[in-house]
């Protein structure tokens, strides 16, 4: 039988400026992170617009995952938002997203107990805005990331942070959800308000034809919190 982790989970998702990645890490440890992923990607704009939610585009980012007791994603937003500046443009952004089990992480199976942060000051997470957002992931094939970003801004989205990674398969002809795959993807994460997120999934879908056999697929996550956001930004 398959041992999950009893401590509820949360997952931060930090896009910070190239560089910054190790610094995220070093500062989600202090709220009960175990280490982070770090993957590099960039970010994506449009001529005219300068910022993606406050973050300026067309530059080389690093996206890092951290695993974080639910207790402690408060406290960990917080001190992200403090250490690394978020408040102020083109710091960067991170956000929460739910997790509903953890397994492989053999080593905090005995300790269920959620770590007991001690702060020097109270918790204001008067920047993290619950619940106002979604993470749209889009995978299509590589050089249509483009397309993706695209067709979010006329939707209304502010940009996307695009990742590359590598389809795998048996033989030529295998599929994974009924998408051909290919050596390479483009992975494009826009991070869009929650009342805009059916208009820019429908955009997406159409302009990058995602219900033809063979071009992609999107899904949508539910954001919790976010800290780093800021809009119409010059750049």
């Amino acid at each position: 039988m398959v041992e999950y982790l009893k401590q509820h989970q949360k997952l931060i998702f930090s896009i910070v400026k190239k560089g910054v990645g190790s610094k995220v890490i070093e500062l989600t440890k202090k709220d009960g992170a175990e280490g982070g992923t770090v993957l590099l990607g960039e970010g994506i704009g449009y001529a005219g617009h300068g910022s993606f939610f406050g973050i300026q585009y067309d530059t080389e980012r690093e996206v890092v995952m951290s695993l974080i007791p639910k207790d402690n994603v408060a406290s960990a937003l917080q001190r992200l938002s403090r250490n690394l500046k978020l408040d102020k443009p083109y710091s960067g952004i991170s956000f929460t997203l739910d997790v509903l089990n953890v397994v492989g992480a053999v080593h905090l199976l005995e300790r269920q107990k959620p770590k007991t942060v001690k702060h020097s000051e109270p918790v204001d997470m008067s920047d993290e805005k619950p619940t106002q957002f979604n993470l749209i992931v889009s995978i299509v094939n590589k050089g249509k990331c483009d397309v993706i970003v695209d067709a979010s801004r006329k939707a209304g989205a502010e940009g996307g942070t695009v990742m590359h990674g590598r389809g795998t398969g048996i033989h030529e002809k295998a599929k994974l959800f009924s998408i051909p795959i290919e050596p390479e993807k483009d992975i494009v994460l826009t991070l869009v308000p929650k009342d805009k997120t059916e208009e820019v999934m429908e955009k997406i879908v159409k302009d990058a034809e995602l219900d033809q056999p063979g071009t992609g697929v999107a899904f949508i996550l539910p954001v919790e919190n976010t800290a780093g956001i800021h809009h119409n930004v010059e750049g």
